[in-house]
């Protein structure tokens, strides 16, 4: 009986959209056979942009349903945790089903950058598991770039650390000490107490949909609910980030 020949399975980071795929990218498309990606909605917006993609690369989409995820207010970090380990359990099946399927060389599109606050590399190597495969990552542009880029400011002030983390957690991650962070996955961003920081906040990034918004965040809550609902309208869906600064700091 002869080995199984392994997949070559692709994650590519594509950056906020198709003007920001990197050469290293598009040569990895190139050599790819499909793209597998989850389908949330019956007219997934965000599927649209991966099929504009794929389809600009001769590239099929092999659309997968995404599993209902558990989005309930979690009373813990660890409750928040299983939730959505079973989540990604339920993709890892549902991906090794369609990789078993259609063999080849598949693609997964990312989002900004692979290694950041994305799950898609820890989901293929759980598929790895069931369905022998190797694995090739292609970085991408991430949200932080561009939103620096957009603003024109560095992430950091001199000689000072940038803390990246959630939404979820920036408000013990200032009450332990951080006075310059990041802040990923900030559907649920909540500015009480902060009213004396800066912030620099933008929403899909490098898209014809992008908002930015610059100033003491007392001065702009406002304007940042407003910017957020402009560009979900627009695109018909938001994915934002920020730089929270303290008091004192420079851009």
């Amino acid at each position: 009986m002869h080995p199984v020949e392994p997949l070559t399975v692709r994650v590519v980071g594509f950056g906020m959209g198709p003007d920001q795929l990197t050469p290293e990218a598009v040569a990895a498309l190139r050599r790819s056979d499909y793209v597998v990606a989850a389908q949330k909605s019956a007219d997934d917006p965000l599927l649209a942009v991966r099929h504009e993609i794929a389809h600009a690369h001769g590239l099929e989409i092999v659309p997968v349903a995404d599993p209902e995820r558990d989005r309930s207010e979690h009373p813990t970090h660890a409750a928040y945790e299983r939730a959505v380990q079973d989540w990604h359990a339920a993709r890892v099946r549902a991906y090794a089903d369609v990789l078993r399927e259609r063999g080849g060389s598949p693609a997964f599109l990312v989002w900004g950058d692979p290694a950041l606050y994305d799950s898609t590399i820890r989901i293929v190597r759980q598929v790895a598991e069931s369905v022998p495969l190797r694995l090739e990552v292609v970085p991408g542009i991430s949200a932080p770039q561009l939103l620096a880029a957009r603003h024109a400011i560095v992430l950091h002030e001199i000689g000072q650390p940038l803390h990246v983390t959630t939404a979820r957690a920036m408000h013990a991650d200032i009450a332990a000490g951080q006075r310059n962070l990041c802040v990923m996955l900030s559907a649920r961003l909540d500015l009480t107490g902060l009213e004396d920081w800066s912030i620099w906040w933008g929403a899909n990034l490098g898209t014809a949909h992008e908002q930015l918004v610059h100033g003491p965040v007392g001065e702009v809550t406002d304007a940042i609910a407003k910017a957020r609902e402009r560009a979900r309208q627009s695109a018909g869906w938001v994915m934002d980030t920020c730089l929270l600064r303290a008091p004192g700091g420079t851009s």
